[in-house]
Order: structure tokens, then C-alpha cells, then sequence
């Protein structure tokens, strides 16, 4: 009697069970049913997007072609932007949907999330965000001439992580982002006319305005000035063996290499000069007393 009992409550429960299995699905299909023009219209506004999105993701690859040089950045803005776009119209979907209690948990969780990963990569996060502004920023472009408290070099690329000079000897430098904009640095090629100085002494009894004639007329001649751009000589100092003067003037320069390629122009052309007019130009001369005071010695 006792067992006859049991089977028959497991059949009743087994019956129920079906019936609320069946009834979740038919609830299910009838919400299927009703929710069907607004599943149609969501499929439509998610393709939309699609479209909508890589349309953006062209228009902005094609500005910032004009307005940046680094490739890689350029493909990264594109892609946020696309990204961007699609997540937009997953909402609208959701919405569309009257999936408003799953949006609601979507954008709690993601902001959560969000804070959690802000947190945790907060250096990552400033390289980042520095990358893009050195991507934006018209003062510095691939290809520059800069110059940091401690390296110079071209810019070679600006990643969202690191910024990368190649140094003259042709090795390469790689920094974050966000050391590199925090620090004061020197743009070589921001402008296309610089100005160098040449320094040199010549001898005592030399003719002093003479001196500062003929070097000033050399130094026009080989290296023309610009608009209001002039060629400006001092004498600087009464030294030990010598009188100092600079001679300063402006040359094509966006790299380093063109000043020293100017100043070595410039030194020999002024070396020359002197050298044909008997200039002297003095080296020290130190006079050593022997200790019998007899003899002097000079070196």
C-alpha cells in the first residue's frame, strides 16, 4: 500500500512538473509572438549600426589623415569610434527590446567593471591618454627632431603605450607616453630657420674692427640671411691669451646635424680667413720659473 502510494506521487509530481515546463514555453512563444515586430525593427536597427558605424569608422580615418601622421593611432581612433557606434545601438536594441531591467544590470556591471579596471591600470591608462594627445598635439609630429633632458631623436612612432626616438647612431629610444608629456622638451623641427653661435679668440694687438669686418662680411657670404634675420658679432672677454668674441647667425636647421655642419663650415671658413691676413690665434701659454730664477721655460 505504501509503495502503490509513493509511485503515484512521483507520477503527480512528474505530471506537474511537465505542466509548468509546458507553460513556460507557451508563455515564452506567446511573448515570442507578441514581441515579434519588435524583434524585426531590432534586427534592422543593429544592422543600421553596422553600417552606420564603419561609414564613421572611414570618414574619421580620412580626417585624420590630414590632421595626423602616425598610422597605428589613426586605426586606433577608427576602431573606438566604430566600437563606440555598435555599442550604441546594442542599447538602443536592449531598448527597443524592453530588456530595460537587463540594460539597467548591463550598465551597472560595466560601470563597476569599469572602476575596477581604472583603478588597476592607472599608469597604463595615463600612457593612454597620452598617446592621443601627442597624436592631436601640432607641435609634435613622426618625423620631429626632439630633444628631452636626457635623449634626442626623431620621433619614430606614438603608440597608445610608449613614444619611440630614434637617436642619431640609429638606436631607439623607448619611453611612456606620459613621461615624455610631463617633461619640457625641445622641438627641432617646429620651425625651419634656427640660429648658432660660433665662439674663437684671437691675438693681443690684433686690429679689433678689422677682425670684425672681414669675419662678418665671410660669414654673410656663405651663409645669407633671411627677412629680419642678421649675422651679430661680439667680443665677449679679455682672456688669459686672447681676446673672445662670438659670432652668431641663422641657418637652415630642423636637426642637429645641419649645426654642426654649419658650424664646422663656419670655423674652417674663419681659420682660413685669419690664416691668410696672419691673424694669430693664441693658444695659453704658461711660464714656469726654474728654481734657480735663472731660466724661464714656456710651454
Amino acid at each position: 500500500m505504501l509503495i502503490f502510494q509513493k509511485t503515484k506521487e512521483d507520477t503527480t509530481t512528474s505530471e506537474g512538473i511537465v505542466a509548468t515546463l509546458s507553460d513556460t514555453l507557451l508563455g515564452w512563444w506567446d511573448a515570442f509572438i507578441v514581441k515579434l515586430p519588435n524583434i524585426g525593427v531590432a534586427i534592422l536597427v543593429i544592422i543600421l549600426f553596422f553600417i552606420l558605424a564603419r561609414f564613421f569608422k572611414n570618414i574619421v580615418l580620412r580626417i585624420l589623415r590630414k590632421h595626423m601622421a602616425n598610422r597605428s593611432m589613426r586605426r586606433i581612433i577608427a576602431k573606438m569610434v566604430y566600437a563606440a557606434i555598435i555599442l550604441i545601438g546594442f542599447f538602443l536594441t536592449l531598448g527597443i527590446l524592453d530588456l530595460d531591467k537587463a540594460l539597467t544590470s548591463i550598465l551597472a556591471g560595466a560601470g563597476v567593471v569599469a572602476l575596477a579596471i581604472g583603478l588597476a591600470l592607472q599608469g597604463t591608462l595615463s600612457n593612454t591618454f597620452s598617446g592621443v594627445m601627442l597624436s592631436f598635439l601640432p607641435r609634435i609630429r613622426i618625423g620631429d627632431f626632439v630633444e628631452t633632458s636626457d635623449h634626442a631623436g626623431f620621433v619614430h612612432e606614438i603608440s597608445l603605450r610608449n613614444l619611440v626616438l630614434r637617436q642619431p647612431d640609429n638606436k631607439y629610444v623607448i619611453m611612456p607616453n606620459s613621461k615624455f608629456i610631463e617633461e619640457p622638451f625641445v622641438n627641432y623641427s617646429l620651425a625651419a630657420r634656427g640660429r648658432i653661435s660660433v665662439s674663437c679668440g684671437i691675438a693681443y694687438g690684433s686690429d679689433l674692427r678689422a677682425v670684425k669686418k672681414m669675419v662678418l662680411e665671410t660669414i654673410e657670404a656663405h651663409f645669407p640671411q633671411q627677412d629680419s634675420e642678421r649675422i651679430e658679432f661680439y667680443y665677449t672677454e679679455f682672456g688669459d691669451s686672447s681676446i673672445n668674441f662670438i659670432v652668431r647667425f641663422w641657418i637652415d636647421y630642423v636637426k642637429k646635424s645641419q649645426m654642426y655642419t654649419a658650424q664646422d663650415e663656419a670655423i674652417l671658413l674663419i681659420n682660413d680667413l685669419f690664416n691668410k691676413h696672419n691673424i694669430e690665434i693664441p693658444f695659453p701659454i704658461r711660464t714656469i720659473m726654474m728654481p734657480d730664477g735663472n731660466k724661464n721655460l714656456k710651454e
